[in-house]
């Protein structure tokens, strides 16, 4: 993994982390999603159309295939992770959803994409996958009935994770769609889709705006700008190293969890996390 590949994953890492503990703590209905989806949408805009325009962007059908794809995937994906902190901790639900969806993403790249990754980055695989396990304590509390809904809700958000980082990856070097436009037409696609839920249930929209407007501010300004970062690694970097290494932000929202909203059983899951992050760096060094 080259060092410039790595400088944006590690700051998408730290603004990644940033916005999932202020969505943890706005923990919202459905329609905060809608939310933040139009107002990512509305603040991007005028930089995605400046892109466009000079660099004369061709978008055409499958272009806009893709996008609607990535609308598609980014869409469930929103939608599950806020279901899932709504049931459970930041510090569970976090770091397994964002563990299992780069290791289901890694092993498709393998055997999809054809990416060969050395035997150090493997065993990167390996740690996370023991950090996942530690993290969550055994089978037996996996099946308690108090984690039960958070733990289901972060192993299909990592579904997602993994299919939406392959998809995006192809959209971003097979199909040379820019990294903004990829991610802009995203959110126009994720508003436009919520848009019919977010009218059905209009009052919880309001209610969204009085009571996390910062919130919603600070997600639609961060979740873009971590995204792209990332898809801009991707351009040039396989699958099974980047989607890995942006694990790094398991630390950190472990850590965000466990500290500042005090949520319990703080060494064992600092410990797992610490695991996770070995893996990635031997990733990043495989």
């Amino acid at each position: 993994m080259t060092s410039g590949a790595l400088i944006l994953v590690l700051a998408a890492a730290v603004i990644h982390a940033t916005w999932n503990l202020l969505n943890k703590q706005a923990s919202g209905h459905p329609t905060f999603t809608w939310l933040v989806a139009v107002l990512s949408a509305v603040f991007y805009a005028p930089a995605t159309i400046t892109i466009i325009e000079i660099w004369r962007l061709k978008i055409g059908f499958v272009e806009v295939g893709m996008i609607v794809g990535s609308a598609a995937l980014h869409t469930a994906y929103f939608v599950l992770l806020n279901q899932g902190y709504r049931a459970g901790d930041l510090s569970l639900v976090y770091p397994l959803a964002r563990g299992t969806g780069p290791l289901l993403a890694t092993i498709a790249a393998i055997i999809v994409l054809g990416e060969r990754p050395s035997l150090l980055a493997m065993a990167g695989v390996l740690l996370i996958i023991g950090g996942v396990f530690v993290l969550t304590g055994n089978l037996a509390k996996l099946s308690q009935d108090d984690n039960r809904s958070a733990v289901g809700y972060a192993l299909i958000t990592g579904l997602c994770i993994a299919a939406y980082t392959l998809w995006d990856k192809q959209a971003v070097s097979r199909f040379a769609i820019a990294p903004m436009v990829l991610d802009w037409g995203a959110n126009v696609g994720r508003s436009l889709l919520l848009t019919p839920y977010a009218l059905k249930f209009s009052d919880d929209a309001v209610n969204e705006w009085c009571e996390h407007k910062w919130e919603a501010i600070s997600i639609a300004i961060l979740i873009p700008l971590s995204y792209i970062l990332v898809l801009t690694a991707m351009q040039f970097t396989p699958v099974s190293y980047v989607a890995p290494a942006r694990e790094i932000s398991n630390l950190i929202g472990t850590a965000m969890g466990a500290r500042l909203l005090a949520e319990g059983d703080a060494p064992r899951r600092l410990g797992a996390a610490g695991a996770m992050v070995l893996g990635v760096v031997a990733l990043a060094l495989g």
